[in-house]
């Protein structure tokens, strides 16, 4: 049955109020993740065993790894059964988990909760904005994605913080790691009573009862769905390297303190980010009522800017050079950003948009997981800033061809 005028604009309102209630989970997620990047050195300097750059390297590996392989069963599980219900577990266990953190002792405890923090968050984001889209449809979904990217910069910011409180003598790391988990905890009860599913209609419920085989198989024989998995893992890649190494890579280029560096590498291609997250989405949505490829094109837009931004970071010879060109990596991550989703909803059908977003999270994760390790193991070998971030830049050229041969379903665009 179609809905009344009525009902329509309730949940016209309350598609809003999911974004309200959303944004403080997805600062959450992204905050607790950046705030071990931003105190390394605090903890390289308590933990037993944490005594070399590739072990670091290892721990935002770990928390990929796990992430990535159960992100499609995360996926399919919020598209089988209640999105709702995935999104308020996962912030429960990974607030707990990141309590946890605050009490390791050791390299092995440390590397155990990345792990484990892994296999919690692997659930939240699938879910999330498959809810979203599942509110918002062609006319504010680009939007919607990007409101709901724009916690996530904020959480990074927050986090990139979390090195002055790591060297404040009467707050520390483990204050910081116990206070986000309080707060997670404490956060998942309101939302709990406060979140609700979208409304299905027969046919949707019907496609809801497919089996974890055939929904895989149906994905993967999807030709743009694969260009998409890779589209979204290249520049993926530079993505998790400049938050899990950017901190620490300042610090060492241009001798400055830990907490210095950590606001330098979060602070500004963050808001940078929130700014294209919202542009981004604001464009590809006004632009979809000329061209059903807007959101293509918007992404590829970002991933141009994105190119000479990593190269510009890999040959800055001060620190105001490299934040100069981390803004121009923000506003084009943005732009990549808040149109992930919504190319997604064009090329598949939505009661597998979760499951989807699930499968590209696992390969995107795993690859930025090696990424990771790889720049840990370069930088024990000494290889040169701007080599390891020609070979990202590259990468992402590749990456902006492949999407522009994305060509959208009809059937799905709306």
């Amino acid at each position: 049955m179609n809905p009344t005028p009525s009902t329509f604009s309730t949940v016209s309102r309350y598609a809003w109020f999911v974004l309200l209630l959303l944004a403080p989970v997805a600062l959450l997620n992204y905050m607790d993740r950046q705030m071990m990047a931003a105190m390394k050195y605090s903890l390289m300097h308590d933990i037993a065993g944490l005594d070399s750059e590739a072990k670091w390297g290892l721990l935002p590996a770990l928390f990929k790894w796990t992430y990535a392989i159960l992100s499609p069963l995360g996926g399919y599980i919020a598209d089988r059964f209640s999105k709702k219900r995935v999104i308020t577990m996962s912030l429960l266990v990974w607030s707990a988990i990141t309590w946890a953190t605050g009490h390791a002792q050791t390299y092995e405890q440390l590397a155990w909760s990345r792990a484990i923090m892994g296999v919690s968050e692997a659930f939240y984001i699938p879910a999330a904005l498959a809810l979203i889209a599942d509110f918002h449809t062609g006319p504010t979904r680009s939007r919607a994605v990007g409101i709901h990217q724009m916690a996530i910069y904020i959480g990074i910011i927050i986090g990139g913080f979390s090195g002055y409180v790591a060297d404040a003598p009467s707050l520390g790391w483990r204050w910081a790691f116990d206070a986000a988990g309080i707060v997670g905890v404490i956060y998942a009860i309101p939302l709990f009573f406060l979140l609700k599913n979208a409304p299905r209609n027969e046919s949707a419920a019907a496609e809801k009862k497919v089996s974890i085989g055939r929904a895989m198989g149906e994905l993967l024989g999807n030709k743009y769905f694969i260009m998409m998995a890779v589209y979204f893992t290249l520049p993926g890649m530079a993505g998790w390297v400049i938050k899990d190494w950017m901190p620490a890579i300042l610090k060492h280029e241009f001798d400055i303190g830990q907490g210095h560096a950590g606001v330098s590498a979060a602070l500004y291609v963050n808001i940078a980010s929130l700014v294209g997250a919202v542009l981004g989405g604001l464009i590809a949505d006004r632009w979809m009522r000329r061209s059903n490829r807007s959101r293509i094109y918007t992404s590829a837009i970002g991933m141009c800017l994105i190119v000479p931004a990593l190269f510009g970071v890999g040959n800055a010879w001060a620190l105001i050079v490299a934040v100069a060109f981390l803004i121009l990596f923000g506003v084009g991550w943005g732009f990549f950003d808040c149109n992930n989703m919504p190319i997604l909803c064009q090329i598949i059908r939505p009661d597998l948009r979760a499951t989807g977003y699930g499968i590209l999270n696992m390969v995107g994760i795993t690859l930025g997981g090696f990424a990771d390790l790889g720049v840990g193991a370069m930088r024990d070998r000494n290889i040169p800033i701007n080599i390891i971030f020609l070979t990202f830049a590259l990468l992402c050229v590749l990456s902006a061809i492949i999407v522009m041969c994305i060509k959208p379903n009809e059937k799905l665009l709306k």
